[in-house]
């Protein structure tokens, strides 16, 4: 299976802003946007031209891939999949990125990045509705109900020590999380206004339309 091996922060400074790729680490002084505004001359060349239409429907083509990591041959499969949905394909599009399961367990907190969720996901540390999910790419479903995977009946150290003072992010409303037992249920598709990634998904759909 193809995968993106290079480092995460070279997607941020292509896209010329936080991604949060790296979780915690993005809020401090280490990352790598923060590390570049800090160097003399860095910043924005006030010369440099107006980007053109195509080129901002790109960028924010590749900031939602880079976000959610995603490929590009199954992100425009994901909007294919939102066109022939009813409803505005671009808020479609968000719904069903956001219903990943590497994002859902990012969402309840229960990992620091989406990178870490799908990496936790691939590796079988998680069941969905008591069946052991190893797909971060599995879309979730109203009803479902996220948990990890215990070991004989108890939490490993490590699931501990990355669950430990939950919740470290706000939970959208459409998913509910109990801290005691470390479960999520979706209990609701997302709503398109919840999602807080700063994605114009308008672009997103100019882009395919042409």
């Amino acid at each position: 299976m193809a995968r993106y091996i290079d480092p995460v922060c070279r997607q941020c400074r292509r896209i010329g802003e936080k991604l949060f790729l790296k979780g915690e680490r993005c809020l401090t002084p280490r990352c790598a946007i923060e590390r570049h505004r800090r160097v003399p001359g860095a910043g924005p060349n006030p010369r440099r031209r107006r980007p053109s239409g195509w080129a901002m429907q790109l960028r924010e083509k590749q900031k939602a891939r880079f976000t959610y990591g995603v490929l590009e041959r199954q992100f425009r499969k994901y909007f294919d999949m939102a066109r022939e949905r009813q409803g505005m394909t671009g808020d479609n599009l968000l719904q069903i990125l956001e219903r990943r399961l590497d994002n859902v367990v990012y969402r309840l907190s229960f990992v620091d990045s989406r990178r870490q969720g799908r990496q936790l996901v691939n590796h079988g540390h998680f069941v969905v509705n008591g069946s052991r999910m190893d797909i971060p790419s599995y879309l979730v479903k109203q009803g479902d109900v996220i948990a990890w995977k215990r070991v004989n009946a108890s939490v490993p150290d490590f699931i501990q020590t990355l669950t430990e003072g939950l919740p470290k992010r706000p939970v959208p409303t459409w998913l509910r999380m109990d801290v005691s037992h470390l479960t999520g249920e979706v209990a609701s598709m997302p709503y398109t206004a919840e999602i807080d990634t700063g994605i114009d998904s308008r672009l997103i759909v100019e882009f395919y339309s042409k």
